[in-house]
């Protein structure tokens, strides 16, 4: 069970500052080859994300949440251009950063920064804690000498690190003090977007809350954008404002925090609310224990991907693959069983 951080389980900064767009994705594909054979002949390939879109504001934090391999991670990573995406359009404050060629992405990359999941894997153990920092003024020329040496002192205050270990090494911090390294590393460069991927997930229990609050408190000193990837749906609750569920490479539904967690619409929402452990002794929910595997990227079923371990499945979910809709207001779901009524709600899914 996750730490949770603070007391109150309202997401922070529910009134955003802005209603400024960062970042729209727009029908964003990623299909991985698959080679075989003596001459490497691509024989299929792995849709990792098939058809994502969405948009985060300014002070906004969207969650990406599912079941491993449902292609989260490769959103952001292909957000980044870590991953070269297939097909589809990602506008970073105005700008198409789809298809820009290296030398004017990099100029773009001053306004989306990462934070990894793993913080030793994604620091130099060849380079010093202040160094690290440092690199990424350095590239883009925005600080030398004393001013810079004093800009990174101030980065590390600013996450709760001393100024005193700007000399030590990667292998010499605890795993939490390397992830606020990792994050005083993004933020150097002053970035309108954050994407952090799972980067709760390696810490202590232990350490993540402190690691969340940090999070939490940098987004509404700086008005960050997050896109957050995570599975750990005690940590989506706390500091999402939206939540997307991906499954099979797909948003099967997207809402407002509080609305999603206290009315799910999509059947496998429902499952992974049920499966979340109750932090309360002697408090639990009934179980939706969902049957089969999830199918093959490389081979999705036809229809709605879902079909295959939905406990609701009718004859045309197995042929209609059901787009993502409104259903309420600001509550999108792809599931033929909700469609919207007379009266703007949702209908009800029945067996």
């Amino acid at each position: 069970m996750s730490a949770v951080a603070k007391d109150s389980m309202t997401p922070p900064g529910s009134q955003l500052g802005s209603a400024e767009t960062v970042l729209t994705v727009k029908d964003l594909k990623k299909h991985f080859p698959v080679h075989k054979g003596l001459f490497s002949r691509v024989v299929a390939h792995v849709q990792a994300v098939d058809g994502v879109s969405f948009e985060v504001r300014r002070g906004e934090a969207l969650c990406l949440v599912g079941e491993s391999g449902c292609g989260k991670s490769t959103v952001a990573r292909c957000i980044a251009r870590l991953e070269e995406p297939t097909s589809g359009t990602i506008v970073v404050n105005g700008t198409e950063v789809t298809h820009l060629d290296q030398d004017t992405l990099r100029a773009q990359r001053r306004q989306m920064q990462m934070i990894f999941q793993d913080p030793y894997s994604s620091l130099n153990p060849r380079m010093s804690a202040g160094a690290i920092v440092s690199e990424p003024l350095t590239n883009f020329g925005l600080a030398s000498g004393s001013e810079l040496e004093q800009r990174v002192a101030q980065l590390f205050e600013r996450v709760g690190l001393r100024p005193e270990a700007m000399a030590k090494f990667p292998h010499e911090f605890s795993g939490g003090q390397r992830q606020r390294l990792g994050i005083a590393r993004a933020l150097a460069v002053n970035p309108s977007l954050i994407l952090a991927d799972e980067p709760l997930s390696a810490l202590d229990v232990s350490v993540q809350a402190q690691v969340l609050n940090l999070l939490i408190d940098l987004q509404d000193e700086l008005q960050l954008a997050y896109l957050f990837v995570s599975h750990d749906l005690a940590v989506v609750e706390h500091i999402g404002h939206r939540v997307a569920v991906m499954y099979l490479g797909r948003i099967v539904e997207l809402a407002d925090n509080a609305d999603l967690f206290a009315r799910p619409q999509h059947p496998y929402t429902e499952a992974l609310l049920a499966a979340a452990p109750i932090p309360e002794p002697g408090i639990t929910r009934k179980r939706i224990i969902l049957e089969g595997d999830v199918p093959s990227p490389v081979n999705p079923p036809s229809g709605c991907r879902f079909h295959t371990r939905c406990p609701y499945v009718t004859p045309a979910c197995r042929e209609i693959d059901p787009p993502l809709v409104e259903v309420a207001l600001g509550h999108h779901v792809a599931c033929l069983l909700r469609p919207v009524g007379s009266d703007g709600t949702p209908l009800t899914a029945t067996k």
